[in-house]
């Protein structure tokens, strides 16, 4: 018999997986309502509040990226250990493709320590248009 911590902390961790896997199955960042509304068609006593804590996980983990510009979110398609993802957003069709910018960080941590700021993550987001769009 699982205990309730045990239970609970599987039921979050299934969360997490269909909130990844409905991310992973959109093309576009999709804000958190946008999430529960596609949860909804399966689940509807959904609530936004658990849409939310699992982004939060998500997030805290690696596994997807905020848009703090857009307020929206996506997978995590690369792997940052220790790198900085670098978030190319087209303003256009809202296609956004990730890069590496592991060469940043030490650029970022000077510019963070000039000011004694502890920074807890470093996210790059740059908005302009995307190559098909450009054509």
């Amino acid at each position: 018999v699982l205990h309730l911590g045990e239970r609970m902390r599987k039921q979050a961790a299934v969360r997490q997986s269909d909130v990844l896997g409905v991310l992973h199955n959109h093309e576009k960042p999709m804000t958190a309502y946008a999430i529960l509304d596609h949860m909804k068609q399966d689940e509807p006593d959904l609530a936004a509040p658990t849409v939310y804590r699992a982004l939060a996980a998500l997030t805290d983990q690696g596994r997807a990226h905020k848009l703090e510009s857009l307020k929206a979110f996506v997978p995590c398609r690369c792997n940052h250990d220790s790198a900085v993802p670098v978030l190319a957003i087209c303003e256009d069709c809202g296609s956004v493709e990730e890069h590496d910018g592991t060469r940043l960080l030490s650029e970022l941590t000077a510019i963070s320590e000039q000011s004694s700021f502890q920074a807890t993550r470093h996210i790059v987001e740059i908005h302009g248009r995307c190559d098909s769009c450009t054509l």
